[in-house]
Order: structure tokens, then C-alpha cells, then sequence
């Protein structure tokens, strides 16, 4: 009985010393390396390989490294039978939340402009808006969501939320289903995007969005790169519908070089750094579910693939 771990990038050596650290009696092993593919019950997986999963002839579940599993429901090997689970990790909600609020203070004191400035030496003050003139809407209040919403609220923002189905307890409107997402955009001077990727929420970000914000909106989006109609975007920025954007994830990853976005000077990027998983906070509770798999015991975290988180 065995772990595999399944990554697209370098940092596989950092999550096998977290599993070993946690419980040196369980093996862990690396995708990419030889070793024995009959004794892997579980995968941990983030953006694998197509076909990895395939490989393993004795898997029973496959968990996420991560908050999010579109990548997971979206793999043809997915078997029926293979419960899906993620992590919910409380350093990823504050670290969002964080990255939230730095990048709407920016926003309203300009900072990325001055930086243009001051990259072509020219000295423009520019006048600003404060906290209290805006109001934050958040798409999605998940965990993620939630945490955003009690950071900015204490730093003195009004928010509001919108959700697909369920309208959770709050301390600000929320807005739910098709019929609350007009009237949700309408309140909202930035909107942040925090959706999980489904067939349902996949281009969300687009036209008929862009056009129900108020006039000179401003765009976050930090959940998922397919959730965004690229193309719409830079028509909002281009017909001054929207004032700018901040974007963390993008529908190919690294952005290819030579993509609009990057000499685009309303749009600011980061490399989907907006909330990591730290392998030491959440390895305990992979751990978890798979000493309860091997147990025929009740999992965690569990997904919903009707729902797709």
C-alpha cells in the first residue's frame, strides 16, 4: 500500500519530504521515478500528466494537492468509482485574503500606474479613491471567499457576494443564482472572482459580465485562467467599461510570451502565487484520508462531481 504523488512542476522533492516527515512508515512516491505502480492506492495529484492515472492498476482515490479539482474531474481516466477529495487549508484562505486586499489598496491608490511613471521618469499625481467610496463583490464565498470578505470588512470595505446555489450567513448582501447575478454586479466597484472551474461557471468572466459592472469597474480574478473570455477583457479595458485588472491564473500557464496582457498597462500579473498550498499544512490531512481509505473509513473533504467542488 502506497502514496504517489503527481505534479507538472519542480516542487514534487518538497511534498515527498512533507509526507515522509508526517509518517516515515508510509511510503511516498515520486511520479516521474521508477517504483512499484501495483502498490499505489492513492494519488496526490496537482495538474498531472495525462494518462498518469491510467498507470496505476490498484488506485482507489485520487487527492488534490490543492483547493482546487477541475483538473481532476476533467481527466478521461477519472474512474466512477474513485472518490475525489481536496485539502482545505487555513494559510491558503489567508493568504488570498491577503493578496485581496494588497491588490485593492494598490488599485485605489494607483500604485501600478506610479510604477509606469516612474519607469518613464515622469512625476503625475493622480487623485485616488479611499475605502470608504467602494464596494467589493465577491463571486464565490467558499472558504476562500469567506476569509476575503472578514479582511476586507475589517479593513473598512463594504462587500457583497454572489453564490450559484446556497446563500451562506453574512454580514453583507449576498446575491444567489442567475436571477441575484445582475443586481450583484451592479453593487460591485471591484469584483473578484473567487468560482471554482465547472462546465456552469466556465467563461463566466465575460461580456454580458463586464457589462452589468459599473461603469470603470475594476476585474480580480484568483480562482481559475478559463473562468476569463480573454477577449472580452481587453474590449472592456479598450471601450473603457473597465478601469483595469489584476490577474493571478490565465487560461494557459506560464502566459506565453508575446500574450496582450503583458505590455497591457491597465492589467497587472502575478504567476498564481495569490494563495499556495504549504505541503507541511496539508499533508496531515491527506495523510488523514488515506489511513481512512485503507480502513473502509468515513473521508474528508470529499467532491462533489455533480457540483465540481
Amino acid at each position: 500500500m502506497a502514496l504517489a504523488v503527481i505534479r507538472n512542476d519542480d516542487k514534487t522533492p518538497g511534498w515527498l519530504e512533507a509526507f515522509r516527515e508526517a509518517d516515515p512508515q508510509i511510503a511516498v512516491y515520486d511520479y516521474a521515478r521508477p517504483h512499484p505502480k501495483e502498490a499505489v492506492t492513492m494519488a496526490a495529484v496537482w495538474k498531472h500528466p495525462k494518462g498518469s492515472l491510467s498507470q496505476y492498476p490498484n488506485l482507489r482515490a485520487v487527492h488534490g494537492l490543492g483547493a482546487g479539482v477541475d483538473f481532476i474531474l476533467e481527466d478521461p481516466d477519472l474512474r466512477p468509482e474513485w472518490p475525489v477529495m481536496r485539502v482545505t487549508d487555513p494559510y491558503l484562505a489567508a493568504d488570498m485574503a491577503e493578496y485581496i486586499l494588497a491588490q485593492v489598496l494598490a488599485y485605489l491608490r494607483q500604485l501600478p500606474d506610479y510604477q509606469i511613471d516612474k519607469s518613464r521618469t515622469v512625476w503625475r499625481p493622480r487623485p485616488y479613491r479611499r475605502i470608504a467610496d467602494v464596494t467589493v463583490g465577491l463571486m464565490g464565498l467558499g472558504t476562500l471567499g469567506r476569509a476575503a470578505a472578514r479582511l476586507l470588512g475589517a479593513a473598512g470595505f463594504s462587500c457583497c457576494g454572489w453564490t450559484r446555489s446556497t446563500t451562506p450567513k453574512a454580514d453583507f448582501p449576498v446575491f444567489t443564482g442567475p436571477q441575484g447575478l445582475k443586481p450583484f454586479l451592479a453593487s460591485a466597484d471591484v469584483l473578484v472572482c473567487l468560482l471554482p472551474l465547472t462546465p456552469q461557471t466556465h467563461g463566466i468572466l465575460n461580456r454580458d459580465t463586464f457589462q452589468a459592472l459599473p461603469q470603470g469597474a475594476y476585474l480580480m480574478n484568483v480562482a481559475r485562467g478559463p473562468l476569463l473570455v480573454e477577449e472580452h477583457l481587453l474590449e472592456a479595458l479598450a471601450g473603457g467599461k473597465l478601469s483595469g485588472a489584476c490577474l493571478d491564473v490565465f487560461a494557459q500557464e506560464p502566459l506565453p510570451a508575446g500574450h496582450p496582457f503583458w505590455d497591457h498597462p491597465a492589467v497587472q500579473i502575478t504567476p498564481h502565487i495569490a494563495s499556495v498550498s504549504e505541503p507541511g499544512s496539508v499533508v496531515p490531512q491527506i495523510l488523514a484520508n488515506y489511513r481512512a481509505l485503507l480502513k473502509g473509513e468515513k473521508l474528508h473533504n470529499l467532491v462533489s462531481r455533480g457540483l465540481g467542488y
